[in-house]
Order: structure tokens, then sequence, then C-alpha cells
């Protein structure tokens, strides 16, 4: 039975998520969902995996935690993180994959402007991700959004990966990457990093937000645990920096389909599929729920609980 969240989204949650494409519903996630989190989080950083990658200065990214860690398999199954984003998306919810953040005590670097939809073969406007910390994070050192991005309906390229312009290997794999053979394949899973994947350079570069930040209307907020940040797979989003924190940012972020995501093969893939995908050989255009033993029914808003 899945748990229930410490309170329902309000309406004008549910309409600031859809308008701004990301919203921070404060204290929604129980004590002991929490401090389930943090078991997680402090397992999987103790234990590095083949899907663990350290970043410029200290910055831990992991694929697909939940995988091998139980408590954060938990947070998918058992919490009330599903429930949560299908309130707020207004759909039936499917898991899709989740990462590790982690920076350490110290100096906090920040991380770049850039939108998911361009690292991962789904597409669709109902993607939402949850993230969710059992730190305190304040405003200077937590995530923030470009207000409205989600609705652009720009696909940027990736920040990671090799130039094909400056590779020879990497253009040969991404002229080869054409059809509806993944660029990664299941065996990145077990020798994976960020330069596995190629640049899509017919893809727009992210615009530089930073240096325009006047130019932008930027949301932010200071974090507390309990609290569960949404935001829409197709935002603009980056997370503040060049701050010392006496605490470590740990952080678990789930990625989440609805009704209308789809498989959408990208030449210039970033993080490979899930790899129980790979035995089902998408085509582009098919809705995940063709493959619901890789990506069961989580929550559904207007059924209640969902099968699994």
């Amino acid at each position: 039975m899945r748990a229930r969240p410490l309170r329902t989204l309000e309406p004008d949650e549910i309409s600031a998520f859809h308008r701004d494409g990301a919203v921070l519903a404060r204290q929604v996630l129980p004590p002991e969902w929490v401090a389930c989190v943090a078991e997680g989080l402090d397992e999987a950083i103790a234990a590095p995996d083949r899907m663990s990658e350290v970043l410029d200065r200290d910055l831990r990214v992991d694929q697909f935690p939940a995988a091998r860690v139980p408590a954060l398999r938990r947070i998918i199954d058992e919490s009330p993180v599903a429930e949560i984003v299908a309130t707020a998306l207004r759909s039936p919810v499917r898991f899709y994959m989740d990462q590790l953040f982690h920076k350490p005590a110290g100096f906090i670097p920040p991380t770049p402007w850039h939108q998911d939809t361009s690292y991962y073969n789904i597409d669709g406007h109902d993607v939402i991700r949850a993230w969710v910390s059992p730190d305190r994070i304040p405003r200077n050192a937590s995530l923030e959004v470009v207000r409205g991005s989600h609705r652009w309906n720009v696909t940027y390229s990736p920040l990671a990966g090799r130039d094909p312009d400056r590779d020879a290997d990497a253009k040969q794999e991404l002229e080869s990457a054409e059809g509806e053979t993944p660029m990664l394949g299941a065996e990145a899973h077990e020798r994976w990093s960020y330069a596995s994947g190629v640049i899509d350079k017919t893809l727009p570069w992210v615009p530089n937000i930073e240096r325009h930040r006047d130019s932008y209307d930027i949301l932010g907020w200071t974090f507390e645990p309990g609290d569960v940040l949404l935001f829409h797979g197709n935002i603009l989003h980056s997370a503040r920096g060049d701050v010392e924190m006496e605490t470590p940012r740990r952080s678990h972020a789930s990625l989440w389909a609805g009704r209308d995501v789809r498989y959408r093969h990208r030449p210039g893939q970033v993080i490979p599929d899930p790899v129980a995908l790979y035995a089902h050989n998408p085509k582009t255009g098919q809705s995940l729920a063709d493959f619901p033993d890789v990506f069961p029914l989580a929550f559904d808003p207007e059924g209640a609980v969902a099968r699994r």
C-alpha cells in the first residue's frame, strides 16, 4: 500500500506548476520518508557503482540509483512521491528513472543552466521531476528555473557529450545512430559516463542565462526537509553555487512520465534507456504504456492507487 502525503496539493500549487513549470510543495513528505531518502542517499554515496560519476569540483551524480539501493526503491514504489507528482501533473504517472546528486560540505559549485529533454529517449509534455533532499538548502545553493520556459517549444542541445566536429569517432557514431538503434545500448550501463554520448549539434545551444539574468524571470527557493520541488521535464533549470556550506547537499531526483509521453530515438542521447527497455526494441512514437513491465502505472489521480 502506498503511503499518503502529509497534505494534498492546493489548487494554486497545481496551477503554478502548469503556468510556471515548477512549484515548491512545502511540507508534503512525512518525516519517515525524509529519513528513508537520507538512508538511501547515504548508502549510495558510500558505494559508487558503474553509473556514478564525479564531475567538476567533487559534484557526484549517479544514474538509476534506485535500481541498486532498496531505500531509494521504496521512495519510488511506496512513498507519497508518485501521488504528489500525479496530482500536480493531473495525469496517471509511470516512473522513468532517477538520479542522485551529492555536493560535499565546503565550496558548492553551481550547476550550469540546462534542459533535461534532450538527455533521454523520451518526448512529450507530461514529464515531471520530483526533487527531494534530507538537508536544508538555502536559496543561494538550491535549484532555480526560468519561469515558463517549459512552454517555449524548444529542445536545447545537452551540455554533455563528445563534439562530433572534433572527434572523428563521435562523428561516425552519430551518423550510424540514424534509424531506431539507440546510440547508447544496454552495455552502456556497464561503462557509462557523460562523455559516452555525442552532442547533437543540430539542436540550438542553451542561452547564456547566467550572463543575462536580468532578462529572465527566474524562480528559486529555500528548500526544507519535507518539501518536494516539482519541475517540468522541459524547463530550463540550474543549481546556484559559488558558496561555502557547512553541510553537504544530498538530493534525489526522480523522473516521471504522464499520459502523453512516448519513446523517441535521439541521435545525441546522453543517458542510457532503462536497462529493461532494451529487450523490447522500442520504436519512436510508442507510448511508455506499451511497456508495462518496464514502466508500470505508479499512481492514477482519478483511479487512486495504481497497479505495480
